[in-house]
């Protein structure tokens, strides 16, 4: 588990490894972030994999975490899926609005780097819509860039990805 700032409370923000129980509150936060944005959830396609988030990831090699604020609600996420030995996908990276501007998002999208490399990646894609323009600014600052190619998924218009680079065995 990853501690994120602490509240006046005393009790932190954690961003944790997703188990199957929280795949409803994922769900319920990823369809309501679309939403929000005009964006359509595909929960027989694209959002599937939300329907069992303990035994989808770890099955291709990834990993999924939930960001948990110190009343033990889910408020965000970030997923990281194999596409092969050396290249990963960051999927369903999403916060909460009451979160969004308070670093969240840059320690959700580190973690889900640091996933990536203990399992081998050298490169990390990943697919998103120009509206969630938060999100692109962030990529854009942790030096992902845009590259050509048509997304798998229709809701996004944009490829993104980073080099990582030599990574040891």
């Amino acid at each position: 588990m990853t501690a994120l700032p602490s509240t006046a409370s005393g009790r932190e923000w954690l961003l944790r490894p997703a188990t199957t129980a929280d795949s409803d509150a994922v769900r319920s936060l990823v369809f309501r972030v679309l939403e929000e944005y005009g964006l359509k959830p595909d929960p027989g396609g694209a959002d599937a994999d939300l329907f069992d988030i303990g035994a989808h990831y770890p099955q291709v090699g990834g990993w999924f975490g939930v960001l948990v604020d110190p009343t033990d609600h889910i408020v965000g996420s970030v997923g990281v899926h194999a596409v092969d030995g050396t290249t990963f996908e960051i999927r369903k990276m999403y916060l909460d609005r009451g979160c969004r501007g308070r670093g969240f998002g840059r320690g959700m999208l580190e973690r889900g780097l640091t996933e990536a490399k203990v399992r081998g990646a050298r490169r990390v894609v990943l697919e998103t819509a120009r509206v969630l323009r938060e999100a692109v600014a962030l990529y854009e600052r942790r030096g992902f860039r845009i590259v050509s190619g048509s997304p798998n998924v229709c809701r996004c218009d944009l490829v993104m990805e980073l080099e990582l680079g030599w990574v040891p065995a």
